[in-house]
C-alpha cells in the first residue's frame, strides 16, 4: 500500500498525526470524522485528504477543542477554525503539518509558501533548529515505520539543501573574523549524507570561523595533505551510515594514528554511527557529540 504515495493505513495516520489508531477508530465510528476506503480484501485505507483533515483536527484537539465539537465542522469550517486559531501567531504544529503535506504531495509550492512564512518571522537558524531539525528526525522515524517512502525523504531534504546552500552563499561573502581557527568538514568514504554537515558549515561561517567544506566520501590521505597548509585544524565529520559498525573503531584508530599523531589538531564527530565508537583512552583530541545542537552550541 505504501508504494502509492497518497494511500495510508491507519497505522500510517497514527505515525503522521500522533493520534493513536484506537482513538482514530473511535472518532471514525462515533463521529464519522474520516471516510476510509477499503481494498478488495476489506482492509481499510485512507487518502491524502483524510490525512490533511486529521492533521487539522489534531491542531484543534491538542489545543483544547472537544472532539464532539470538532466533528460538527464541515471541511471548510474546520480549515477556517485552524486559520482562526493560528491567526497572526506562529504555531509550530501548523507549520509542521503543512510541511508534512507538502512532502507527501510532492508539492514544492506548498513547501515554499510554508518555508517563506517561517523565515518571515524568525531567522533561518531558529527555523532550522526549532522546526526543520525536529521535522527531519521525525521523517527518519516515519521512514523506518514505512509511513513514508525514501522518495518522500529525498524530495524534502533536497528542497532543504537548496535553502541551506542559499544561506551558506550569503554568509560566506563576509571574510572570517577568526581566520586562525580553521575547521575542515568532511564525510568518510562512501558516506553521502551531508545535510547535517552542511548546516555545521553554515554555523561556522555565521560565527566568523574559517570553514573548509570537503563534502562526501573523503579518503584519510586527503586530510593529511591538507594539514601541511595549517598549523592547527579542527576536523568535523558526520557518521550517519559509514563507517560500518564493525569498522568504525578501526577508522577512529586510524584518525588517531595517521591524522592526529604529533599534531594539536582536534576531531569532532557526531552522527548515528558514533554510538558504536569506543574512543582511544589516551586521546583527548577526539570529541564525540550526541547531536547537532550540542556541537553547534560549543563552536
Amino acid at each position: 500500500m505504501n508504494n502509492i504515495a497518497t494511500l495510508f493505513s491507519i497505522k500510517d495516520l497514527e505515525n503522521l498525526s500522533g493520534i493513536k489508531a484506537h482513538s482514530i477508530r473511535i472518532w471514525e465510528k462515533r463521529y464519522n470524522l474520516l471516510e476510509p476506503n477499503r481494498t478488495d480484501s476489506n482492509i481499510r485505507y485512507y487518502d491524502l485528504e483524510n490525512l490533511r483533515k486529521l492533521l487539522n483536527i489534531t491542531i484543534l484537539y491538542n489545543h483544547g477543542y472537544k472532539i464532539s465539537k470538532i466533528a460538527k465542522y464541515s471541511i471548510e469550517e474546520l480549515e477556517n477554525k485552524v486559520r482562526e486559531y493560528i491567526g497572526g501567531k506562529s504555531d509550530q504544529e501548523h507549520f509542521v503539518n503543512s510541511l508534512k503535506v507538502s512532502m507527501l504531495k510532492y508539492d514544492r509550492n506548498l513547501f515554499e509558501h510554508t518555508y517563506n512564512s517561517l523565515v518571515a518571522e524568525s531567522s533561518f537558524k531558529d527555523v532550522f533548529i526549532n522546526i526543520l531539525i525536529p521535522f527531519l528526525q521525525n521523517i527518519g522515524l516515519e521512514w523506518q515505520s514505512n509511513s513514508i517512502t525514501p522518495a518522500h525523504e529525498h524530495f524534502f531534504t533536497n528542497l532543504l539543501k537548496q535553502k541551506l546552500l542559499i544561506n551558506i552563499e550569503r554568509v560566506q561573502q563576509v571574510l572570517p573574523k577568526k581566520p586562525d581557527e580553521v575547521y575542515v568538514l568532511y564525510l568518510p568514504l562512501n558516506e553521502i549524507h551531508e545535510f547535517g554537515l552542511l548546516y555545521i558549515h553554515y554555523e561556522l561561517l555565521l560565527k566568523g570561523h574559517h570553514s573548509i567544506y570537503l563534502g562526501q566520501s573523503v579518503p584519510l590521505e586527503n586530510l593529511q595533505s591538507l594539514q601541511s597548509n595549517f598549523k592547527k585544524v579542527n576536523f568535523v565529520s558526520y557518521f550517519t551510515v559509514k563507517p560500518d559498525p564493525d569498522e568504525v573503531n578501526a577508522y577512529v584508530n586510524r584518525l588517531q594514528e595517521e591524522v592526529l599523531n604529533g599534531r594539536e589538531d582536534q576531531i569532532y564527530l557526531l552522527g548515528r554511527r558514533t554510538a558504536d565508537i569506543t574512543p582511544p583512552k589516551s586521546s583527548k583530541q577526539i570529541i564525540i557529540f550526541n547531536d547537532l545542537l550540542s556541537l553547534t552550541s560549543s563552536l
